[in-house]
């Protein structure tokens, strides 16, 4: 068992790194803004997911293979830009309403999170993230060392799912506000569609 003074200093630095705003945090707020804090939520849930399968790739040594391939930390990388990228031009082509509350296109929980999940899932640098971070923190003289591995990473999830929803409560808020204003609906979409392909771009021009 993770003794308590390494599951504490652990904490501390996962606590530290989920609220600084990241990609992760950018996707929670963009989908909450538009769509309400409830599809924001769920965003974040499919983050977390996405990052306990990546603990899972850890574990068995997916993550290694990918980290030791370059063709395949390749093809996981631009299918995940790609991805990304497609949702942004979604967005931006997306028609704004003229009256605030018709016409809006909102996104559905169910398919904000399944978006969420594919998109974390298919980021390569998140596989090696967890490859070289979750090592750190693990001792053999504290047992089986892929319930070690399970067991950092799951409480990485949690405490990164936890960051998600106050962020999405908060931007869930503002875009309640945002939405009432014809000026910033009809640029709401263009806005969120740049974010996502910024974020595509971002991720394809990522070295290893």
């Amino acid at each position: 068992m993770i003794d308590q003074t390494t599951l504490i200093t652990y904490c501390a630095v996962v606590l530290g790194f989920v609220f600084i705003p990241g990609p992760a945090t950018l996707l929670t707020v963009a989908r909450a803004t538009t769509s309400g804090a409830r599809v924001g939520i769920a965003t974040g849930a499919g983050i977390t997911v996405g990052d306990i399968i990546h603990t899972v790739f850890a574990v068995v040594g997916i993550s290694a293979i990918i980290a030791a391939s370059a063709t395949l930390f390749s093809i996981v990388k631009y299918a995940g830009a790609a991805y990304l990228i497609w949702l942004g031009v979604k967005a931006i082509r997306e028609k704004a309403p003229t009256i605030p509350g018709h016409g809006q296109v909102r996104l559905s929980a169910g398919q904000a999170f399944r978006q969420a999940v594919l998109a974390e899932v298919l980021n390569p640098k998140t596989a090696l993230f967890f490859l070289a971070f979750l090592p750190q923190f693990v001792h053999p003289e504290n047992g089986a060392i892929f319930i070690q591995l399970m067991i950092l990473g799951t409480l990485f999830a949690i405490i990164g799912f936890g960051s998600t929803i106050v962020f999405a409560l908060g931007a869930g808020g503002l875009g309640n506000f945002l939405r009432r204003n014809p000026a910033v609906l009809k640029w709401q979409g263009k806005a969120v569609g740049g974010i996502y392909c910024a974020l595509g771009l971002r991720l394809a021009l990522q070295q290893r």
